[in-house]
This record gives C-alpha cells, sequence and structure tokens, in this order.
C-alpha cells in the first residue's frame, strides 16, 4: 500500500513540471511569437511596401550580363609589384578568371575571393597553366602593396604557392576602371564609411569567366561558386565558347557602422542572460515543486498509518 503515494507523487511532479516548463516557454518566446499570429479577419493589413524596395543607392548597383563583349584589353593597370601592365597581357594562351573587388573592403569582397579560392581547391586546373585569375579592384586609391598583400593572403589560402604566377591582383586610374566596370556591366557606388567619409562602395558580387581572347564568356554572382560549373565553364571559355545568362540573384556589400554591430552584440548578450536567469529560475521552481509534493506525500502516508 505504501507505493501508491510514490506512485501518485511522481505523477504530480511529472504534471508540475510540464505545467511550469510551458508555462515559461510561453512566456520566453510570446514576444517572438506575436508578430507571427495571424490576425482576425477584418483586422489584417498591408504590410509596408518601403520594405519590399532596395535602398536607392543598391538600384545602381547591378549586374549587366554583357555576354560574348570584349574587355578594354588596351586599359592600363598596375600588378601587385608596381608594374605597369595591360589586360591584353593575361590573355592570348588560356582563359582567365575575373574578379572586381576593393581591397579595404571588409564585408562582401573577402567573402568573394574565398567563395573563389574554396571553388578552386576542388578544381584539378592549375592556375598560371590552364586559367589565369585576375583580381581587379575599383578604387582607384588602392595601391600596389595593398594589391601585394592580398595575393599573398589568398594564394597562401589556396595552398599551392607555386601557382602565384597565376594570380593576377590589380589597380589603376579611375579612366582603367571606368572601362573594366563599363564592359562587364559592374554597377557600383561610392558610400560615406562609419566615419562620413566616401570611402567605401555599394557593389553587388561576381566573377566572371574570360575566354582566351579576351571575350565574357560566363558569369556567376553570389560569394559561393559551384566548383563544377566554374570548371565547365572554364573548358568551354578555354574553346571560346559564349554562356548563358544566370537568374540575377544578388549579394550586396552596403555600408558597416561597426558601432551598430556593436550595439547588436549587447542585444545578443542581453537576450542571452535572459535566458540563462530563465533556466535557473526554473530550476528553482521545479526543485521547490518537488520538496513541496515530497513533504505533502510523506505527510498523507503519515496520516493514513496513524489512522490505520
Amino acid at each position: 500500500m505504501r507505493t501508491v503515494p510514490t506512485i501518485r507523487f511522481h505523477f504530480a511532479a511529472s504534471r508540475a513540471w510540464k505545467a511550469v516548463l510551458c508555462a515559461c516557454l510561453m512566456a520566453a518566446f510570446a514576444p517572438a511569437i506575436a508578430p507571427a499570429q495571424v490576425a482576425p479577419i477584418g483586422e489584417k493589413s498591408m504590410g509596408d511596401p518601403a520594405q519590399t524596395k532596395l535602398p536607392q543607392v543598391l538600384q545602381k548597383t547591378t549586374i549587366q550580363q554583357n555576354l560574348d563583349q570584349p574587355l578594354p584589353l588596351n586599359a592600363e593597370f598596375r600588378d601587385e609589384t608596381g608594374r605597369t601592365v595591360h589586360l591584353g597581357d593575361y590573355f592570348g594562351k588560356r582563359p582567365a578568371i575575373l574578379a572586381l573587388v576593393y581591397y579595404r573592403c571588409n564585408m562582401l569582397c573577402p567573402e568573394e575571393l574565398n567563395g573563389l579560392v574554396g571553388a578552386l581547391e576542388m578544381l584539378k586546373f592549375t592556375p598560371g597553366k590552364d586559367f589565369d585569375v585576375i583580381v581587379a579592384s575599383f578604387d582607384p586609391s588602392d595601391t600596389p602593396a595593398e594589391a601585394a598583400s592580398q595575393k599573398a593572403l589568398y594564394v597562401k589560402r589556396y595552398g599551392r604557392p607555386d601557382t602565384a604566377n597565376g594570380w593576377h591582383f590589380l589597380t589603376g586610374p579611375q579612366s582603367s576602371i571606368t572601362a573594366l566596370t563599363k564592359a562587364v556591366g559592374f554597377g557600383y557606388v561610392s558610400v560615406p564609411g562609419p566615419d562620413g567619409k566616401i570611402n567605401q562602395y555599394a557593389h553587388p558580387s561576381s566573377i566572371e569567366l574570360i575566354t582566351t581572347e579576351g571575350m565574357i564568356s560566363q558569369y556567376y554572382l553570389g560569394v559561393e561558386y559551384s566548383a563544377r560549373d566554374m570548371r565547365a565553364g572554364l573548358v568551354e571559355a578555354s574553346h571560346g565558347q559564349i554562356g548563358t545568362p544566370v537568374d540575377l540573384i544578388y549579394t550586396y556589400c552596403y555600408h558597416y557602422d561597426p558601432h551598430m554591430a556593436k550595439n547588436s552584440m549587447i542585444v545578443v548578450r542581453i537576450v542571452q542572460l535572459g535566458c540563462v536567469l530563465t533556466v535557473l529560475a526554473l530550476g528553482a521552481f521545479i526543485l521547490i515543486s518537488l520538496r513541496q509534493e515530497a513533504m505533502q506525500g510523506g505527510n498523507a502516508a503519515a496520516t493514513k498509518r496513524a489512522n490505520g
């Protein structure tokens, strides 16, 4: 007969634990769930149309896919050693992968180049032998020293230092930059940085495959690239074949504010602290409930024995 109160005790504790857990979860997540609830009939309203539109500055940062169009091979740049070169110097023997970035970018450009390196790591083709990698800055204030630093970083990340002669990091004057970005159809806009100075750029992310003759063969948008597609594209570009347009799914780089990032981290810390306190409070409540249930069960059993 003594087993009956014990069974009831565990059952009651289980019910109490479940009730408390559900209540705490509902309280903790109510603010997040509430906006997603469906409004009653007759109270629905349209969302703010402005939220579906790009900022005006980003409406200019687009990619016009100029397939089968030539690059300005006479455009003058400087390579990472400071030597004056022309785009045409890198064509005539093999195709190339072109990436337009700016070297002081700390947001999207590194992701784009990391994605390119990741795809190339899975290819058996060799830069400098089967194709070239041309990274050109669209910021006229970038210097060959910065280009050299970027080249060292990504060649090291690629893990094959013997291919360094196949990687070319270029800087140049505004006239050459304009000619190249116009030929590629690469739209970008200068924007103010956190200090208010016009030293950042809003721009999309893309790389282009260029034929051996310097014609645009294929576009890849975003920051992650399929090694299989890139391999096929390089083979086609090496034979002068032109690909087809791709879906315009853009990834943008636009105005990074470190103060906002700091504030966002503070919010994250507050949420984390709230979660910890909620768990501690829940644990304390469950322990108190179990203690009370145990005491009540013991008293009931003692009373029953006394009456028996």
